[in-house]
């Protein structure tokens, strides 16, 4: 009796045991996603570096750099056209030019290694002016830093001209960008383009003079006002008043004092005088 509880006790176990992992029937291995370094809708283009994975064929998965005509030589296929292609379209073209006679189903992924064939040009007044080779999807404060940053002489706003695409009619599209604002958080990032060219100018400036504490040159700001000018000049001095404020400036070709007030604007290559008060 106890032999045969036994039995039926170890049958019970048997039952309940999962197979195992040995006996399971192998899924079909799952491509994944490419690299998410390349934006949506990348063009690959010459001289760029592709990493191509074939999965369970070690042989044919290697890096695969973009000729200058825009193919690549693949093993078994031969040279396929990459250039102007996203990578979902290579993917599909290798896997569809594999599949005819060479390999049953594979799976193919297609990642940029190496961005090369995409640039933006970054001058003015930067540290390190010139081309800028686009890492996948690259914004304007990151062109920015990639050139050096922007020089103390720098302008606030600068142009970023959109170079004409294939099909498309018109001069070049010119933006212009406050890059400061942009470091304070005041506006979103500006996307940039393969070919844009973005120029930093130098910044205007006026000159203050007369009794305010530090006279001098200084950066002229977009929108800056008399008031703000003396603020920037360290405010007025113990002499200095704030009434009869002449502006030295161009007028029609001619040197001319005009009078200003706290609320008029500053013009560019402005003299601002300050002068003594009476009592």
């Amino acid at each position: 009796m106890n032999l045969l509880l036994a039995f039926l006790f170890a049958a019970l176990l048997a039952q309940q045991t999962p197979p195992a992992t040995g006996s399971a029937q192998a899924s079909p291995q799952r491509l994944e996603p490419a690299a998410a370094a390349a934006p949506a809708g990348y063009m690959i283009g010459p001289q760029d570096l592709l990493k191509i994975t074939v999965f369970d064929e070690a042989e044919l998965t290697n890096s695969y750099r973009v000729e200058a005509d825009g193919f690549i030589t693949f093993p078994y296929i031969g040279r396929v056209m990459a250039s102007g292609m996203t990578l979902q379209d290579l993917q599909d073209r290798i896997r569809t030019l594999l599949s005819a006679g060479f390999i049953k189903n594979p799976q193919v992924r297609a990642e940029i290694g190496e961005f090369k064939s995409q640039s933006v040009l970054v001058g003015g007044e930067v540290r390190q002016p010139g081309k800028i080779t686009m890492t996948g999807a690259m914004t304007l404060l990151e062109a920015l830093a990639a050139a050096g940053s922007a020089t103390s002489s720098a302008s606030s706003e600068l142009t970023i001209a959109h170079s004409r695409r294939a099909g498309a009619t018109g001069d070049s599209q010119v933006v212009r960008v406050n890059w400061k604002d942009l470091e304070l958080g005041k506006g979103r990032d500006v996307p940039l383009q393969d070919g844009d060219i973005v120029n930093v100018p130098k910044a205007q400036t006026f000159f203050i003079t007369g009794q305010v504490r530090n006279g001098g040159p200084y950066v002229l700001e977009p929108g800056t006002t008399v008031q703000q000018a003396i603020a920037m000049a360290g405010g007025l001095n113990e002499r200095g008043s704030d009434r009869g404020i002449t502006a030295t400036r161009l007028v029609n070709g001619k040197s001319t004092d005009v009078k200003v007030t706290l609320e008029d604007k500053v013009q560019p290559n402005d003299t601002i005088t300050i002068r003594n008060r009476f009592f």
